[in-house]
């Protein structure tokens, strides 16, 4: 869950911001495979990423700070990592804090598996007189029901109220939590409510997900922004559990609405029959995070078949041999593609005109810029007999690895220049 190690890494990239806009040069090092694991999967990180080193800002995953170096003054000269060495000026650490418990231990009051405070439904220490609540306590996950350790503020005060209308005698409950979370990094409004996939699958959940870049109002509209999301549900009872967000765009209302929706153990056809707010300065007029949930009802029915990018980067890595459709024009071609001999372009609009160009006997993949095309081409070619085909989901805009245009040769994005994915 988001344990307080992930709220102090939101800080960490808050003050790389600060940093970076004072003119100092930030090197972000993370010991897990991507920034932000209790906040976001690999898919979202990886958008994340992408935008924070178009900030000028380095960032290394999957590398473990192993020294801190001085000089005779006592000044800090460089950091040693698992994976290399870097000239410093400046440390800040951000990894995390322990509730002080230490007063609470004293009176033999029970502490919790998580290490903050036990207490009960109604705030109740192990001694039933003395209440207990805000950042020294655990929680319970309203999705999972196990133990978390979860300190915001918004809890705090939510605590603070149940424990006064306690002692008044009013019997209140504190339900839980869902570990949600949001934070502004360097214009990108970035967010996450419930479970992540990887603590879906770890919950015993059978897990399936959706990416979907959209804008956040309607694209005819002057102010749109564009956000990606990753919704994640479970296929059998098709329960909500999670969502991530991240863009330029309007964010946090997806999350508050999918955090409301959690609370009341929404379903995925729940979601879209919500009665939101609609005008094109504010949204869609399907919201994203309805349009996110069909999506998943298509992948439930078995109409929708997608591969993420991560999934689609592995077969390239691992030489597989298959079709790779890009059905988006010639022009968008041009502007912006990625450069691999498995490419090959076909126009949605000229798709069925051209099917002899396409094998029966290999995996094609379709995609677009969003992959709203893309998953047309699916059916298309699913509806042609093609027994093997799969579009990726999210499209070019969820593609972090690197593009290229007419103008220029291959833009360096996640996974090269200064950005290391290293293992540890």
């Amino acid at each position: 869950m988001l344990r307080e190690a992930q709220r102090r890494r939101l800080i960490g990239l808050e003050m790389a911001e600060a940093l970076t806009r004072w003119g100092v040069h930030v090197t972000v090092v993370e010991m897990m495979p991507h920034i932000l694991p209790g906040l976001f999967d690999e898919e979202v990180a990886a958008y994340l990423t992408r935008y924070i080193h178009s900030q000028g800002v380095d960032i290394m995953v999957g590398s473990r700070v192993t020294e801190i170096v001085g000089n005779d003054e006592g000044n800090v000269t460089k950091v040693m990592t698992s994976n290399t060495e870097i000239p410093s000026d400046i440390v800040l650490i951000a990894i995390g804090v322990r509730p002080n418990t230490k007063l609470a231990r004293e009176a033999g009051l029970e502490i919790g598996k998580t290490g903050g405070i036990a207490v009960n439904e109604y705030l109740q220490t192990s001694d039933p007189d003395i209440y207990a609540g805000g950042d020294c306590v655990e929680n319970v996950h309203l999705i999972t029901g196990e133990k978390v350790f979860v300190p915001l503020g918004s809890t705090a005060n939510k605590h603070g109220r149940i424990i006064a209308n306690n002692i008044m005698g009013y019997k209140e409950k504190f339900k839980g939590v869902l570990g949600t979370g949001v934070v502004k990094v360097f214009g990108y409004n970035v967010g996450k409510t419930g479970l992540t996939e990887f603590q879906a699958r770890e919950a015993g959940f059978d897990v399936v997900t959706t990416l979907c870049p959209a804008t956040d109002n309607a694209h005819y509209y002057p102010t749109h922004k564009a956000v990606l999301l990753k919704l994640i549900a479970d296929r059998k009872t098709k329960k909500v559990l999670g969502l991530q967000a991240a863009g330029l765009g309007e964010t946090v209302k997806r999350v508050d609405v999918v955090a409301t929706a959690l609370m009341f153990g929404a379903t995925v056809e729940d979601l879209p029959a919500l009665d939101l707010g609609y005008a094109p300065p504010y949204s869609t007029a399907v919201d994203i995070s309805a349009h996110a949930a069909n999506v998943l009802r298509n992948k439930i029915d078995g109409v929708a078949k997608a591969l993420t990018p991560m999934e689609v980067k592995r077969k390239i890595d691992g030489g597989d041999d298959f079709i790779w459709l890009d059905v988006r024009t010639t022009a968008e071609f041009k502007k912006e593609r990625i450069e691999d001999p498995r490419i090959k372009l076909i126009p949605l609009g000229m798709l069925r005109q051209r099917l002899n160009e396409l094998p029966r006997d290999k995996e094609i993949i379709t995609f677009c810029k969003l992959s709203l095309r893309g998953y047309e081409a699916q059916t298309i070619l699913d509806g042609e007999g093609y027994q093997d085909v799969k579009f990726m989901d999210g499209g070019l805009d969820a593609w972090p690895y690197g593009v290229a245009d007419d103008a220029a040769a291959s833009k360096p994005l996640l996974g090269e220049s200064t950005i290391s994915q290293k293992a540890a």
